[in-house]
């Protein structure tokens, strides 16, 4: 038996298969996923799973470096960047236009998982990271500068 909280063996085994800088989209009951990108759906009904039901698992077993999300979540969906803010403290954090995660960012997404989110530009864009200290730790190895508060 797995021992972390994260029990779906597909959303297991993507977070496996992301390499450094990859890009996993947790999404909306209404994301448009293209045909031709990997799809993981956890949708139940409206709102099961939620986004935090699901982030949250993600947050504690994905190395985020970078997480993106909708610009308009600042003023319209200030409960969900505070949950964001909140799951992937160490990650930076990037606002990009909405349309650009819709069309642009979708199609480049490796996964994309799909929750019963009914939340206003729900639309998560999480940025595959490396464990700096673990990666950074052999003799004479010298983290770059991008790296040392990470450290």
């Amino acid at each position: 038996m797995n021992r972390n909280r994260l029990l779906n063996a597909e959303l297991s085994h993507a977070i496996a298969s992301m390499g450094h800088g990859e890009l996993m989209i947790v999404c909306d009951a209404g994301f448009p996923i293209p045909a031709s990108t990997w799809r993981i759906d956890l949708a139940i009904s409206p709102d099961l799973p939620d986004l935090e039901m699901v982030l949250g698992p993600i947050a504690q077993n994905f190395i985020a470096e970078k997480v993106s999300f909708a610009e308009e979540i600042k003023v319209h969906n200030t409960p969900l960047l505070e949950k964001i803010g909140r799951l992937f403290a160490d990650a930076d954090q990037q606002p990009i236009p909405h349309a650009q995660i819709l069309g642009e960012m979708a199609a480049k997404a490796k996964v994309i998982v799909r929750t019963g989110a009914f939340d206003p530009w729900g639309n998560i864009l999480l940025y595959s990271g490396v464990d700096v200290p673990r990666w950074f730790d052999k003799p004479g190895v010298v983290a770059p500068d991008y790296y040392a508060r990470k450290m």
